[in-house]
């Protein structure tokens, strides 16, 4: 009994694969001298097959389930082995496990960027980046066309010739699209699936499909974007003369706010008004065909707003001509902690300058006695 259990242990009673990867597309199930025992187990789980490969050919290809490998089953392997005449035990036959589940978040990307005529910009240049799925197909042709006899096959040994595939396609596509540079991220959806479509027949000659495609992005190069930006800039700022008033209008109520900068604030705001009169929009002199119209004078200055701390709350915002009130009223001291816009944190309402004038008629606390 001992010399015939050694025996009927050196051959192969199940034959299975528990898959602990992400990415793994084929295992070969190794076995020394690849000895199968006729009758043997074979366990197919669900997002699998196994294939057979017999001296060389490609044989039985087995989908989810459990086989007992008899000659019921294994039609292409009993005509190979002349089992039709009788079987021999053992047999030698190389087992490869393929996984059918779909592989995702695969990366592709444009390593150049893509020549394009667009209706708008005229010659651009694109980059396109995104993400796919793939799975196995036809288990037995993706063997025969990719893996051959590599017994560890991952999804980065197939992935550089998709993303090839994928590249040339969508360059093909987003130079034919004619969609303007600014209507394509409306329609990625329509062009991954232009793509899908267009690839799909070599990649179904390799056993594999793309279930999945998605373009995330389509950009120009950074320098045009950065005129973009500027074009679109100037497209929100609309009336050049009309943003130059309420820029001197902003400069002068910061001006008022910061009493000491106030002269220089203000040099500099009447400079860049009397130079926009001079020169006109643009920096340009003024034709002398027409006759040069002086500019409205821009917006007083808005008065400075003020916030009261008291008891722990905040109130406010008050006008100085409030707080003067205020203070003739006896609800505003010089111990007040207030605060505007551009203060360093709140400050004794007596030790800030700008207010010097609401205290102007109030008189001073008494002297101590």
């Amino acid at each position: 009994m001992p010399i015939f259990d050694f025996i009927k242990g050196q051959f192969v009673d199940v034959i299975a694969w528990t898959d602990d990867t992400r990415d793994t597309m084929v295992w070969r199930f190794e076995r020394f001298g690849h000895e199968i025992k006729y009758g043997a187990k074979l366990t197919v789980r669900e997002g699998q097959a196994a294939v057979f490969v017999h001296e060389g050919q490609l044989a039985d290809v087995f989908g989810p389930g459990l086989y007992q490998l008899e000659t019921n089953n294994m039609p292409i392997m009993t005509t190979l082995q002349n089992w039709h005449h009788g079987f021999q035990s053992p047999f030698k036959s190389e087992v490869y496990f393929v996984s059918t589940t779909r592989f995702t978040d695969q990366k592709w990307g444009t390593k150049n960027p893509v020549m394009c005529r667009d209706p708008e910009f005229g010659p651009v240049r694109l980059r396109a980046f995104g993400t796919y799925a793939m799975r196995v197909t036809d288990p037995g042709l993706f063997i025969k066309e990719i893996v051959g006899t590599d017994g560890e096959f991952t999804t980065d040994e197939v992935n550089n010739q998709i993303r090839n595939i994928v590249v040339q396609e969508v360059s093909r596509v987003l130079a034919s699209s004619k969609l303007p540079v600014l209507d394509m991220a409306a329609n990625t959806g329509d062009l991954g699936k232009l793509v899908r479509d267009a690839i799909d027949p070599t990649i179904k000659a390799y056993g594999l499909s793309l279930p999945e495609f998605y373009i995330e992005n389509v950009s120009l190069p950074e320098e045009v974007e950065r005129v973009l930006d500027k074009r679109t800039s100037m497209g929100i700022v609309g009336d050049l003369n009309r943003f130059g008033q309420f820029s001197a209008a902003e400069a002068m109520t910061a001006a008022a706010a910061n009493p000491g900068a106030a002269g220089a604030g203000m040099g500099t705001v009447l400079g860049l008004g009397l130079g926009q009169a001079a020169a006109g929009p643009w920096g340009q002199a003024p034709a002398q065909t027409a006759p040069a119209h002086a500019a409205p004078p821009p917006p007083p200055p808005q008065d400075t707003q003020w916030h009261v701390a008291e008891g722990g709350q905040t109130k406010g915002p008050f006008s100085s001509r409030d707080l003067q009130r205020m203070a003739q009223e006896g609800s505003l001291s010089r111990d007040t902690q207030v605060w505007t816009a551009g203060q360093d944190g709140w400050k004794r309402a007596g030790d800030v300058g700008g207010l010097a004038s609401v205290f102007a008629q109030v008189p001073p606390p008494p002297p101590a006695g």
